[in-house]
């Protein structure tokens, strides 16, 4: 894994231009006035409510470790559309805003980043634990790249069973470093898991530029050592997301097996809040709030007049309404109590192998 204390210089990056698809194979579809208007709303609660979270960890309103997805927006829209309700979805610690877009009450995510009972994890996981059944989030892991071969796995049972699940699991540039990678890649081709590796490529890990920590640049080449199908899709674009999403959910549907996507994005915020961010310029972060996808969505919104001015500032007040509740839902819920440490704990009664 890259880490922070290996950049000792500042790498300057130019924003790529757009790309108008994943790659020249997937064709760029058209998406619906109500599909820009979706993705405006859960953008936009997306970015103020980790802003909330970067505020209230500044005043310890919660402690722990707290990475914020501010800028990666685009890459859970496009998801958001790429995929079927049913399907599942694991990820790393940069977790907050899966919950979001998949459905989750915004309450109980604020509340489990307090450590409050009414958390979607119970106040048990924090901010780098979130998991939520009902809308098929397994979670939320710390352990870098722990989630790689757990999404393999959550596949493989679901083709075991013959149900008709894509399983799509995130990591970052970093943790796309770990062994446990390559191991996964060969196990889920050889046996065609219904499998979407994300890598959300956010160029710097934990703070290490990836021409820093590998020979090879373009990450979408982790993949050809197993003939995996393998894109760069432009992380800034919503559309682009989605089209690769459902591109790559169709392959793993029909049987054909896993699908590697290298989707460059950028994060506005450092790797956590404890992040100086002295391996990159104040221009290079410029550059990518130029393309801002939140902006990019408003604006087709606007030239296509799919919504006047006034119901656009009634979006705007009504995210910041429920960011406002999620907060007072968080710190008037209870904290738990001495015995929820025996709760939720699996053991087996019976267990063969503990002698007295």
């Amino acid at each position: 894994m890259a880490t922070g204390t290996a950049a000792s210089k500042k790498t300057t990056k130019t924003a790529p231009a757009k790309k108008a698809g994943a790659s020249s194979t997937m064709k760029q579809k058209g998406y619906s006035k109500a599909t820009y208007i979706k993705w405006y709303e859960d953008m936009l609660l997306m970015r103020k409510f980790e802003e909330k979270c970067g505020q209230l960890y500044i005043q310890q309103k919660f402690g722990g470790f707290c990475h914020l997805y501010i800028g990666q927006e685009a890459v859970l829209a496009g998801m958001s559309v790429g995929l079927k309700p049913t399907d599942k979805v694991i990820t790393a610690y940069r977790d907050h805003a899966h919950p979001l877009v998949l459905g989750s009450d915004p309450k109980r995510v604020m509340a489990e980043l307090y450590g409050k009972t009414t958390g979607l994890s119970k106040g048990k996981g924090g901010s780098m634990h979130m998991f939520d059944k009902e809308k098929n989030l397994f979670g939320g892991h710390g352990i870098v790249g722990a989630q790689i071969p757990m999404g393999a796995g959550i596949a493989f049972a679901d083709k075991y069973r013959n149900e008709d699940h894509v399983t799509i699991t995130f990591m970052g540039d970093g943790a796309a470093r770990q062994g446990s990678l390559h191991e996964t890649f060969n196990m889920a081709m050889i046996w065609k898991l219904p499998v979407i590796f994300v890598i959300e490529n956010n160029k710097y890990a934990m703070g290490t530029s990836i021409e820093r920590t590998s020979n090879v640049a373009d990450m979408s080449k982790l993949g050809a050592s197993y003939d995996m199908p393998s894109f760069t899709v432009d992380g800034m674009s919503p559309e682009a997301v989605a089209d690769a999403i459902a591109e790559a959910a169709a392959r793993g549907r029909k049987g054909d097996g896993p699908t590697l996507l290298n989707i460059e994005t950028y994060r506005y915020k450092g790797h956590s809040m404890s992040d100086p961010q002295k391996y990159r310029t104040k221009d290079e972060v410029k550059d990518y709030q130029a393309k801002d996808p939140i902006d990019h969505v408003l604006d087709v919104i606007k030239k296509n007049k799919w919504l006047t001015d006034a119901k656009i500032k009634t979006i705007q007040a009504d995210v910041k309404n429920v960011v406002e509740e999620s907060v007072k839902f968080a710190e008037e819920s209870p904290l738990p109590e001495a015995h929820e440490l025996y709760e939720d704990v699996y053991t087996q009664t019976d267990y063969p192998y503990v002698r007295d």
